[in-house]
């Protein structure tokens, strides 16, 4: 069999083209129409595709008796697995002996944006010491990643529904995800505090995660003692044991840091 080598030709499809789209007659459209001098049975007879996983081969004629191929989508693409296909095409006219031609197809699978951003973790738990220094971070890194190239897989976050007032306490880097500190964390004032994050591609697609941040206390507040006295002045005939006035203790702080001892009261005499 004689055999001519046409070289290679490179064709683009999209991502989402689905199961059963007709490419075209892929002889015009590659500029690879197999013309046959001769005519009759020795033109043109049969066209032939290699095994592949994504092509069916459908051979037509047209009015004329020429027949031309077709290249039929039997598989849908995923980009993020396979970026290119290569294809061998080949023509075998009906003469003895036979001759055919052969060109290497290269289909290039352009993306689409069909993949949201996924964050390593649905949830992030984080503890925090009360009165961190500013610019302290929460959170090394939100890695939210996204499988599509380009535009599409640019991945930028926002807080989601989070309370204005967390908004003052808490940065939100929108390119790298990171969380840090940005006004002063009390935890008397808030002890843990809930953080909705959402990651964003380059064409709106969007995914959740929250941010759990539970707030360490550290022994800040000193004790406040206050006094109430139930008879004033105190006669100088009371009886001893008699309760004259109410000592009342508090810390803010929490566990052993809130607890409060009070101690014994020594009367100074006067001089």
């Amino acid at each position: 069999m004689a055999h001519t080598a046409y070289g290679d030709v490179s064709y683009s499809v999209p991502e989402e083209m689905k199961h059963g789209s007709v490419i075209g007659n892929i002889g015009k459209r590659f500029l690879l129409e197999a013309n046959d001098a001769d005519i009759g049975q020795n033109s043109v007879q049969s066209y032939a595709i290699q095994n592949n996983g994504y092509f069916l081969l459908s051979v037509q004629s047209n009015s004329l008796g020429e027949k031309y191929a077709e290249l039929i989508l039997n598989k849908e693409f995923d980009r993020e697995s396979e970026q290119e296909v290569t294809l061998i095409l080949t023509a075998v006219d009906g003469g003895t002996p036979p001759r055919s031609g052969t060109v290497v197809i290269h289909v290039t699978v352009l993306d689409a944006n069909d993949n949201a951003p996924v964050f390593s973790q649905a949830v992030y738990k984080v503890s925090l010491p009360e009165n961190s220094p500013l610019d302290t971070v929460v959170v090394t890194v939100m890695s939210a990643t996204d499988a599509d190239e380009g535009q599409n897989g640019e991945v930028m976050y926002e807080f989601s529904h989070v309370m204005e007032n967390y908004k003052q306490l808490f940065y939100l880097d929108r390119k790298t995800g990171v969380i840090s500190i940005k006004g002063p964390i009390d935890f008397e004032e808030e002890a843990t505090f809930n953080l909705r994050i959402i990651a964003k591609d380059g064409s709106g697609l969007t995914s959740y995660s929250n941010v759990i941040i539970s707030v360490s206390d550290i022994n800040d507040n000193a004790p406040i003692i206050i006094v109430k006295s139930l008879n004033s002045p105190i006669p100088e005939n009371v009886l001893p044991g008699t309760e004259v006035g109410i000592i009342n203790a508090q810390d803010r702080d929490s566990e052993n840091n809130g607890q409060v001892r009070c101690m014994k009261l020594v009367p100074q005499s006067s001089p």
